[in-house]
């Protein structure tokens, strides 16, 4: 659990890559001769200027408001989110489309006018959270008519608390820390944390159908949503936050992973939770990927009171400890499991963690080391758990660093039942290996579960490659790459995504999951609350 005793205030934030500027997470040795060895030396690009990409901001087409403003700064950095391809377009200094202006609500009210505002001028409306999108939520559509960015940061507030029913009413605006600061000074906490959490809002959870690390404790965003409000053209969606309903198809699943094309989303009723007595997280070792895998499958057959369970294959736990930066202690690491019999190559790291009394606690340590040590797991204690809550909100900051070294990083996930998780991961891994061929690339590619079910679980892949000379080149490679990505996973019969929703990314796979009727269903869902067609289009459908 991430206890937060006081608002965090504003974030600083890269204009051009991931995060806090003063935050670095520096590449270690042992990691760069890795990628090396197995990618060939990266090689630093020079990263174009805020200036350059400034003087490339077109003249506005929008009419003047009190709401909205178009100055080239403000359109600049609502013209994009953290997707790969937005930052090959950033570094490269190649980004071409901006919003024509951007506007700042402080209520509802605010929401409607400019929903109004923008039928007058028959423009899109990309509704802007944190700007943590890694899947083009964001990215501004090529078309002759204007386009209006609303950024809900001033929809920040929590309405009420009502802690005899363990709910809470955010404003949708509102950020990760901000949000648990108000809670957690409460006496409880929502406890959704997705590695976004640090710039990620609550109306970006719910729009994508976010999961978070502790989602196996907490529930996903989309179990937290109780009810809400959606303002679109059309009208205004209000949704009671009722314990249980069977009056019909329930409304709330029509907002949830509606990515804007429904509407903004501006309030939420969440379920919360009191502060647990204690969060443990602890590290093991299977010695083998089948052992860890039917070690998990088995821990989540049974009702253990869990908060996470994490299970990196084998080559991600050795890229894990290479870019751990701790070489003697990884050394010993290695020694110790090796006379335990766990061979390192071979072996796969995991992470299980338990929250809530200590009585709760120590019944479903106890229940999960039974059913674990049957698949020949190791336990190490709480030092790697407790190293990995320190660190996990700065892993992005990885990006940066890696960059800087001249390597992109893409990642993918989907989620499949438990009879096709080694499928899917072999193919999955296979695919995206193979897909820079053409170029002569290698590229590193590795997976681990995360959020894992009764029926199966999630599967996140990472995948690095070499930055081209020219970002065109680039964005190219990457289009090889998650082509090669999603259509294994469609392929597999996997979801085009677990967590982090569809956006112009998933979009071509979206049909092979729900079909053409599906698709039609979803769109005409839309159309009472955006008629016209003008709300984020382009994403999603």
């Amino acid at each position: 659990m991430v206890r937060l005793t006081a608002l965090l205030g504003k974030r600083m934030r890269r204009w051009n890559g991931w995060g806090d500027p003063s935050i670095t997470m520096e590449l270690p040795e042992e990691g760069r001769h890795l990628l090396e060895g197995v990618l060939g030396k990266g090689v630093a690009r020079e990263d174009a200027s805020r200036r350059s990409l400034l003087k490339r901001v077109p003249k506005s087409r929008l009419s003047e408001h009190s709401l909205v403003v178009t100055d080239a700064e403000n359109r600049l950095d609502h013209a994009h989110g953290q997707s790969l391809p937005d930052w090959i377009s950033l570094r490269g200094g190649t980004l071409d489309r901006f919003p024509d202006g951007v506007a700042f609500p402080s209520g509802e009210e605010d929401v409607r006018e400019l929903i109004n505002f923008a039928a007058y001028q028959k423009a899109t409306i990309i509704p802007y959270g944190g700007g943590t999108s890694v899947l083009g939520h964001l990215s501004v559509p090529e078309t002759r008519e204007p386009v209006l960015t609303v950024s809900l940061k001033r929809l920040n507030r929590l309405l009420h608390v009502d802690a005899e029913s363990l709910l809470a009413t955010f404003e949708a605006g509102i950020m990760g820390p901000d949000l648990e600061a108000h809670l957690q000074s409460r006496g409880f906490t929502l406890g959704h944390y997705p590695q976004s959490f640090e710039y990620s809002s609550l109306g970006g959870w719910l729009a994508t159908r976010s999961s978070g690390q502790y989602s196996t404790r907490y529930g996903r965003a989309d179990e937290m949503f109780m009810g809400g409000t959606v303002i679109g053209p059309g009208g205004t969606l209000n949704i009671r936050p009722f314990p249980a309903s069977a009056a019909g198809p329930d409304l709330r699943h029509l907002v949830l992973g509606s990515e804007g094309r429904m509407g903004i989303i501006t309030g939420a009723v969440l379920r919360i939770s009191p502060l647990p007595e204690l969060d443990d997280i602890y590290g093991l070792f299977f010695p083998s990927w089948n052992h860890a895998v039917e070690g998990a499958r088995k821990l989540f057959s049974e009702p253990i009171t869990m908060s996470m369970v994490r299970l990196s294959n084998a080559r991600e736990t050795e890229i894990n400890l290479a870019l751990s930066g701790h070489a003697r202690t990884t050394a010993f690491l290695k020694r110790y499991l090796s006379l335990r019999g766990v061979k390192v190559p071979e072996g796969c790291m995991c992470l299980v963690g338990f929250s809530g009394s200590s009585r709760q606690v120590a019944a479903a340590r106890r229940e999960a080391s039974l059913i674990l040590k049957k698949e020949k797991a190791i336990f190490l204690g709480k030092a790697m758990g407790e190293a990995w809550k320190k660190n996990r909100f700065r892993i992005p900051y990885l990006r940066n660093s890696l960059w800087n070294a001249g390597y992109a990083v893409e990642t993918v996930e989907t989620a499949v039942t438990w009879d096709r998780v080694t499928e899917m991961v072999e193919t999955l891994e296979r695919a995206i290996s193979e897909s820079l061929s053409s170029w002569n690339e290698r590229l590193l590619v590795f997976s681990h579960l995360s959020s894992p079910y009764a029926t199966g679980s999630n599967i996140y892949t990472t995948a690095l490659f070499r930055v081209a000379p020219a970002p065109e080149e680039t964005l190219e490679r990457w289009k090889h790459v998650k082509n090669a990505a999603s259509s294994a996973i469609a392929r597999c019969g996997g979801t085009i995504s677990h967590q982090h929703g569809v956006g112009l990314d998933h979009k071509p796979w979206m049909e092979a999951e729900k079909g053409s009727l599906g698709m039609k269903i979803t769109a005409s869902a839309f159309l009472p609350m955006d008629p016209e067609g003008r709300m984020n289009k382009t994403k999603l459908l």
